[in-house]
This record gives C-alpha cells, sequence and structure tokens, in this order.
C-alpha cells in the first residue's frame, strides 16, 4: 500500500540486489521499516531493519527460534533454516531452540570459546594461516575465497571438535557443498549434511573409548555426568558448531579483506601500523568490517508465538520474523556516518554477532581468525591488489549469508 508520495519499494533478493543491498534497505529502513514481504522461497516474512526494532527484536522471548512455531508448517518444510539438516535429523541445536533446552546445551559448549581458550588456540590458528598462505604465495594470484578463507575456518573448527587430521579434508569437501546454496549437484547438501551426520555419531563412538582435550570428548565427558546430552543432540551440537562457525568466518575474511581492497586510505592506516608490529587498530578494524559489510545479512529465523508489535507493525502468531543485521548495523540513527568504513571506530555496539541469549557463541574465535587472516595476509603480501573488475564478482545466493563466491587477488610473489 503506497501513496503517490511514496516511491515503490526496491526489488529485493534479486541478483543486483545481492551485489549491493545497502541502498533497498536504507529505503526499508526510512519508508517500511518493519516490512513484510515473499522471500523467494514463497514463504511470507517480516524484515526488520531499523536498529533500535532489530535489538530488541533479538532478545524477545516472545520470539521463538523453534520452527514448530511456524504458522505455515506444510508449505515452509524444508523452507526455513539450514538446507538438509530436517532430513538429517539434526534440528535439535542451539539456532532452532529456546530455553531451557537451549541454556542447558549452551553451557556445556560454552566452555569450549571461553577467552582464556580460545587465545591457547591462538598458535594453531597463527600456523594453519600461514600454512594456506604458503600455498599460494610463491604464484603471485590466488582466489582468496576458495584458497585461504574457506579452508582456514574448515580446518580450525575441525581440531577444535577433535576430527583427526586424515579425515579433515572430507569435511572440507562436505562444507564445499554446503556453501555452494545450490550451485553444486540436486540433493548434494542434503547427502553432504547426512554424511556429516553419520561421520560425527560414529566419531562421537569412537573418542568414547579415547576422550582427548577437544570439544567432542568434553560434551561426552558432560553426558556421562548426569547432563543427559543424547547422542544425537551431541552430533547436532558438533553440526551447528561446524555450519555456524564456518561460513560465516568464511565470509567475513572475504568481506573484510574486499572491503579493505576497496578502501585504500583505512587498508594503509591499518598495514603502516602492522608493518611497524603494532596491532592496536586491529581490534576495531575488524569490528568495523563487520559492521559495514558483515557475514549475517539476516539474523536467523524467528517465530512470533504470540501477538506483539515490533516497530509499530502488528505481527500475528506464527509469522516469521527476519532482523536484517545488515540494515541495523548501517542505521544513521545509531552509527555516525554509517556508510563510511572508519576503521578506529569506537562506539560500534554493532549486531553482527547479534544479542541476547543467541550471542554467537563463537565471536571469540571469530575475531581471533579474522585478525590472524587479515594481519597476516597484509604484513606478506603488501601490495594485495583486487584482480578483477568489482562488478564481474558474483556473491552466493543464500537468504542469512553475504559472502563473495570468489576473490581473486594480485601480489609481489614471495621469494624464498
Amino acid at each position: 500500500m503506497h501513496d503517490s508520495l511514496t516511491p515503490e519499494p526496491p526489488e529485493l533478493f534479486t541478483w543486483q540486489f545481492a551485489t549491493d543491498p545497502y541502498p533497498a534497505y536504507a529505503w526499508l529502513r526510512e519508508h517500511a521499516p518493519v516490512h513484510r514481504t515473499t522471500l523467494p522461497s514463497g514463504v511470507d516474512a517480516w524484515l526488520v531493519t531499523r536498529y533500535a526494532d532489530a535489538r530488541q527484536a533479538l532478545a524477545d522471548p516472545r520470539l521463538s527460534k523453534n520452527p514448530v512455531h511456524h504458522s505455515e508448517r506444510a508449505h515452509a518444510k524444508g523452507k526455513v533454516g539450514i538446507p538438509g539438516e530436517r532430513s538429517a535429523d539434526l534440528m535439535t541445536h542451539l539456532l532452532n531452540i529456546d530455553p531451557p533446552d537451549h541454556t542447558r546445551l549452551r553451557r556445556l559448549v560454552s566452555k569450549a570459546f571461553t577467552p582464556r581458550r580460545v587465545a591457547e588456540f591462538a598458535p594453531r590458528v597463527q600456523e594453519l594461516t600461514d600454512r594456506l598462505i604458503d600455498g599460494f604465495a610463491a604464484k603471485g594470484e590466488a582466489d582468496l575465497i576458495h584458497e585461504f578463507a574457506f579452508p582456514l575456518p574448515i580446518y580450525a573448527i575441525c581440531d577444535l571438535l577433535g576430527v583427526p587430521a586424515e579425515d579433515q579434508d572430507d569435511f572440507r569437501d562436505w562444507a564445499g557443498m554446503m556453501i555452494r546454496h545450490g550451485g553444486g549437484p540436486r540433493g548434494g547438501v542434503g547427502r553432504s549434511v547426512k554424511k556429516m551426520r553419520g561421520y560425527l555419531l560414529e566419531l562421537i563412538h569412537r573418542k568414547r573409548a579415547d576422550l582427548g582435550d577437544d570439544l567432542i570428548s568434553g560434551l561426552i565427558r558432560a553426558s556421562d555426568h548426569g547432563e543427559h546430552l543424547t547422542e544425537n543432540e551431541a552430533a547436532a551440537m558438533a553440526f551447528i558448531l561446524l555450519f555456524a562457525g564456518f561460513e560465516t568466518t568464511v565470509n567475513l575474511i572475504g568481506n573484510g579483506m574486499y572491503t579493505l581492497l576497496r578502501n585504500p586510505g583505512p587498508r594503509r592506516l591499518l598495514q603502516d601500523g602492522l608493518v611497524r608490529g603494532d596491532h592496536a587498530l586491529l581490534g576495531t578494524a575488524v569490528e568495523e568490517l563487520l559492521r559495514y559489510d558483515g557475514p549475517v545479512e539476516l539474523a536467523t529465523w524467528r517465530f512470533a508465538t504470540e501477538p506483539l508489535t515490533v516497530g509499530g507493525r502488528d505481527i500475528a502468531t506464527g509469522d516469521p520474523v527476519l532482523v536484517v543485521l545488515a540494515a541495523a548495523d548501517r542505521d544513521p540513527a545509531r552509527f555516525n556516518e554509517p556508510d563510511t568504513l572508519d576503521l578506529s571506530r569506537r562506539d560500534n555496539q554493532h549486531l553482527g554477532y547479534g544479542h541476547g541469549i543467541h550471542y554467537c557463541l563463537g565471536a571469540p574465535l571469530a575475531r581471533l581468525e579474522a585478525q590472524s587472516a587479515l594481519a597476516t595476509l597484509l604484513t606478506r603480501l603488501p601490495d594485495l591488489r583486487l584482480a578483477a573488475d568489482p562488478a564481474e564478482l558474483r556473491w552466493r545466493g543464500g537468504l542469512i549469508m553475504r559472502g563473495l563466491r570468489a576473490l581473486p587477488v594480485s601480489f609481489t610473489p614471495e621469494r624464498d
């Protein structure tokens, strides 16, 4: 419903929109901050685009994460959530559940992501980062997504979970299928998720006989100590840590590097500091890259368990609500000059990791991986440059995530 003075809403979810969604989000923030739309899957949902409304919605207990509350169950079967998780019986994970189960399961896993545990993991992340750069540094060119941003978090999360080194390339293949979002063979995502589940259940059995210091061993210990973590919950938990901790980090590194390559002033400032051994700007830089063009465009699905009002709009029981993090994080009502990249931005309470009880559990690890990746690339390959016209780069399809399919770069080859 638009009067003659209000322009028509922009077209959403086209490939042109995917390339640069920010003008469309600016229009929605101003004219239709809580906007009902039909998604490409055919499901109707509310998009929440202003920062204050987004923050409220993310923490509102009346917006459940559990898909059983969706009013269009038959219509939406398999159209909400992660592809393949339903058919693989992997639904009981942190992104799909509410308290008290959410509280219990999150407490079990949170021990693996304390700042102390993540700090202990830092040398391993640096070792992986250097090893991957070693693989292409002498060539003078690389695709930073496939050769770097994609394998780094896969190997890191496999190490954390306790997946043996000889099995990690299988994980890399399955994850590759999951990230293609329809670019691979039909049904490939579902098959990959099923293979991953089968492998995780088998790994849980193997680890029972030989517990280590890894996350899966920790889950087994917890369930043996009366926490009643079912085997299925343990497999689903390992799966979601892999899923949530993998594609998000691929995109954080990929989008972050792309943003720096397109903003030479801020990039030079960061790089000059790093070359001098000064990492002071690195922390705020990663937070700003998250805010400016973050890896998660829309927060995962929520469903109204009762009628509620968000941003002046009445939302009915069962309606899906999608909080647009990318729009909220560029809201001029919250951020000064939101469309400007300011790597030293201090007042930066972005929503890139969410907000409330579902705040990203792996945020400390994601920060570590992004800081290690960007700092090492910029210091080892100081003249790194984009090797393609930005207009030719394609963004992956899919509703929740925002990430490049490829990021071709060139640089002066490293000499031995």
